[in-house]
């Protein structure tokens, strides 16, 4: 047993240094005085500078982050409206051709999403004149259609497994339908639609191949900027930005474990 024990960890530390020794190896190259990412020319925090310097890097993260955060609210409620309706309206027409609309984008390979919406927005401005051209609001709407699938199916998990003797009690006390779902089950379902929120973010953030498709002029995203400068040649600015970005989601990532122990802690075992 103390053999299997110790070759576990051993294994264990082996897997956690390859995932995450070039990431600490990123973030310490983002220090780097020399403007060559594999030459150490001593500690220096001037790329951070530069970065900040850098319009081009700077609009395309404000344009990622806003079209993420839109996409992943979007998605979540979106998502977990289907996933509420897929768990607990029972069986009706249509539910098996509605779960498979919901579950297609995770299992679609994203040049087939990015094309097919492509087409769609050309038809829809041949048709109707809306979208006008390609921006922001055409790789919001792509962003929301894969995303809201990964809502979808973690909210119907979880309200799969909630124990249902919560709301069978308030609806003994006379709570109407839509007082049931905001006051309990919306509160009991809350980490589920937070991680799928997360998740959502964090995947509207990292899209290129989707957004390529989508995107016009002038509305590049971060991931089709970075991907236009790597290259030819990755520099010490996307080390620095990548070391932002890093930081940013281990803080969000951190307040959400924290948001959901205190939720788990606040309905009891």
């Amino acid at each position: 047993m103390k053999g299997n024990s110790w070759a576990l960890k051993l294994s264990a530390g082996f897997g956690f240094l390859f995932l995450y020794a070039p990431i600490i190896a990123l973030i310490v190259y983002s220090f780097n005085e020399s403007k060559l990412v594999t030459v150490w020319g001593g500690w220096s925090i001037k790329w951070y500078v530069e970065l900040f310097q850098n319009e081009q890097i700077m609009n395309a993260a404000w344009v990622s982050l806003k079209i993420a955060f839109i996409s992943a609210t979007l998605a979540a409620v979106l998502g977990t409206l289907a996933g509420f309706v897929l768990s607990r309206m029972g069986k009706f027409t249509g539910k098996t051709i509605m779960a498979g609309w919901v579950t297609a984008p995770l299992v679609m390979p994203e040049v087939i999403t990015g094309l097919s919406l492509l087409l769609l927005f050309v038809a829809m401005e041949s048709m109707f004149g809306w979208p006008a051209g390609r921006g922001t609001t055409t790789i919001v709407i792509a962003h929301t259609t894969f995303c809201l699938a990964y809502v979808a199916v973690v909210v119907q998990s979880r309200l799969a497994s909630m124990d249902d003797t919560l709301e069978e009690a308030a609806m003994d006390l006379g709570a109407k339908p839509v007082s049931l779902f905001f006051l309990v089950t919306l509160p009991l379902i809350a980490p589920a639609i937070l991680s799928g929120w997360l998740l959502s973010f964090t995947l509207s953030l990292d899209d290129l191949v989707i957004a390529s498709f989508v995107s016009g002029p002038g509305n590049s995203t971060l991931p089709m900027v970075i991907f236009s400068k790597v290259r030819l040649g990755v520099t010490p600015e996307i080390n620095a930005l990548a070391t932002l970005m890093i930081l940013a989601v281990s803080i969000a990532v951190i307040a959400a474990i924290v948001i959901m122990r205190r939720q788990n802690r606040f309905q009891g075992p």
